[in-house]
């Protein structure tokens, strides 16, 4: 037996030993740490690492900003951390209840996860078929991922972190129940999917784009600094707010239009993109799915009862 155990450690060990996130954090601002990733789709070459974690090391300990798509990654993200500072996790803070924000949180299951009501029972409802899907899409990197729910329900408001003063933002444009994360200490704003940044936005759980371009509104108020998106690149201008506001307000009008016209989904999902958003990542396969979300409310919207009495 032993000797087929090491032709088989021999033939896949290797290859799974090689399976690594490969995670480098990169300061942004003071105390606080960047892990990006790409703006690609899930994919078993990146195993899932399309989002962006972050924390903020303060005087009291460190916070981190959702966990990533798998245990392996969580356990990576532990322990670039650990390489980074001598101070221990004490708070884990999640912005949405999507599987690339929150299935790395076995490896913090022995300190406080926080997320927002709304995206406990998200997770609840959700959590078993997002992370099966995961296993389709990224295969061997989500071995031993299993879901683990938030412990703590966060209220939005002030919540002061050793030397640091973050504010908490309820917000619901993308899932219904969307947590930003402003450091008032550094004008960071981590605004997790509620930005994209070049790269197509997702909208399986938006409660719709007015309520979208508003949470828009909400969080270019603030005093930031610098913005990190759920996906793509950091920025210290407007460019993120700018581009999501034009993304969303034509996808808006090309449904509303579609739907007045009565076009199928199928006639939906062929329209041309404009060509300033040629250099967004992922806008044909993204538009497809938005069509699939979202189209069915603006037929409904634009139906009128047959039964209804004349005014």
């Amino acid at each position: 037996m032993r000797w087929l155990l090491l032709i088989f450690m021999g033939l896949y060990g290797p290859a799974w030993a090689a399976a690594d996130y490969g995670l480098k954090p990169r300061q942004i601002a003071a105390d606080t740490w960047l892990l990006e990733g790409s703006t690609e789709n899930f994919a078993k070459a990146n195993g899932g690492n399309i989002v962006n974690s972050a924390f903020i090391v303060t005087d009291a300990g460190v916070v981190v900003i959702d966990t990533g798509p798998s245990k392996r990654y969580g356990e990576a993200l532990r322990q670039a951390i650990a390489a980074t500072t001598d101070k221990p996790v004490i708070q884990v803070l999640l912005t949405h209840h999507h599987p690339d924000h929150v299935l790395g949180n076995q490896a913090f299951a022995d300190v406080p996860i926080g997320a927002l009501a709304g995206t406990t029972q998200l997770l609840r409802e959700q959590g078993d078929a997002l992370a099966e899907n995961m296993y389709r899409l990224v295969g061997d990197w989500m071995r031993g991922t299993e879901v683990v729910l938030p412990t703590d329900v966060l209220a939005p408001g002030p919540r002061p972190v050793g030397n640091h003063s973050l504010r908490l933002l309820q917000l619901a444009g993308h899932t219904g129940a969307d947590l930003a994360i402003f450091d008032e200490t550094t004008g960071v704003l981590f605004a997790g999917d509620l930005v994209f940044y070049e790269r197509a936005l997702t909208t399986p759980n938006s409660p719709g784009l007015d309520v979208w371009l508003q949470d828009l509104d909400t969080l270019q108020a603030l005093p930031w600094k610098l913005i990190v998106p759920g996906h793509g690149p950091v920025a210290s201008d407007s460019g993120p707010f700018v581009q999501m506001r034009d993304y969303l307000g034509w996808l808006d009008h090309l449904m509303r239009e579609g739907a007045a016209r009565g076009d199928d989904m199928a006639e939906m999902i062929r329209r041309p993109i404009p060509e300033r958003f040629s250099g967004i990542s992922l806008s044909r396969y993204e538009l497809i799915r938005s069509v699939s979300h979202l189209y069915p409310r603006y037929e409904r919207a634009g139906m009128k009862r047959v039964d209804a009495k004349p005014q």
